[in-house]
């Protein structure tokens, strides 16, 4: 008997050390736009990996670090997808756990999506390639709440820093690809509490939020690309980095002459599979990140 009531007591803690501590964003519906369905996650063997399509109500995911090493430094985490999907883990879970080693608390943002059906990396490839005018009609429709799911995400970490054990002074946001436009869009539409400190865009889609004239509340702002994007997105990214430097404001930019698109954390024996560590060093180097002790 006492046997029982100890396993039942260790299955029960280990429950509750695996549950997901999920955050819903407040957001209004649009008129312009509906889902049908529920969201889905599913494994892409197109994409191979682990993927989210048909959001239509936005949380976020709470990654904690080991409260010993925590350093209050807190980044909201944009995946990419075209915004058709989310690739939630190499651009989302996976970064969110490495950033936890290192003493950040990580937030993975599951922002909202255009609406599909089952496969929303398949439609994806699908409509850009066969219908590019019905995908850039689509794309714009969403985007504009995909940008308000950031701003949400980034006050509601402001507003519940304490809570959190996080610094309402090192709150940053970091976007892939999809995840890199809506960064973009919650740097030009931030204001008072949904502010970052800091933003990384990751490979962005300059194509779907243009570059714009830095805002007069920049936050601090490293780039990361590579050359060879097959998208074209290098250009994008310097273009993004000059609008800073022209400003006056603080930007760094890494351009990797390989890497291609959506590498993530994704091992390709490349000089890009280290991003994440000029990240932090860049990071360290700014004052908004402590070095684990």
């Amino acid at each position: 008997m006492k046997t029982s009531i100890l396993f039942f007591i260790s299955l029960l803690f280990a429950l509750c050390i695996n549950a997901q501590e999920i955050i819903s964003l407040p957001h209004e519906r649009p008129e312009n736009v509906q889902w049908v369905g529920e969201e889905k996650a599913f494994f892409s063997k197109i994409w191979n990996t682990e993927v989210v399509c048909n959001v239509a109500s936005p949380t976020m995911e709470v990654f904690r670090p080991d409260a010993a090493i925590a350093n209050g430094t807190s980044v909201v985490i944009a995946p990419g997808g075209g915004l058709y999907a989310l690739s939630i883990e190499s651009e989302g879970n996976m970064v969110a756990r490495w950033l936890n080693e290192k003493g950040i608390t990580a937030f993975v943002l599951k922002y909202r999506l255009v609406p599909t059906g089952e496969d929303g990396v398949q439609e994806l490839n699908e409509v850009s390639s066969n219908k590019f005018d019905e995908f850039t009609k689509m794309v714009s429709a969403v985007m504009p709440f995909s940008v308000a799911d950031g701003l949400a995400a980034l006050q509601y970490v402001r507003e519940n820093a304490a809570a959190l054990g996080v610094d309402q002074n090192k709150i940053g946001f970091m976007g892939f690809s999809a995840g890199g436009a809506v960064t973009q869009g919650v740097a030009y539409n931030a204001t008072g509490a949904n502010r970052p400190d800091f933003i990384v865009p990751v490979y962005s889609w300059t194509s779907a939020m243009p570059v714009q004239k830095a805002p007069e509340n920049t936050p601090l702002m490293l780039v990361i690309c590579a050359s060879d994007d097959p998208l074209g997105l290098a250009t994008g990214s310097i273009e993004l980095y000059n609008s800073w430097l022209t400003a006056g404001k603080t930007a760094e930019l890494h351009m990797y002459s390989k890497g291609g698109h959506g590498f993530g954390m994704k091992k390709q024996d490349l000089p890009s599979d280290s991003w994440i560590e000029r990240f932090y060093d860049w990071g360290m180097a700014e004052k908004i990140i402590a070095p684990v002790k």
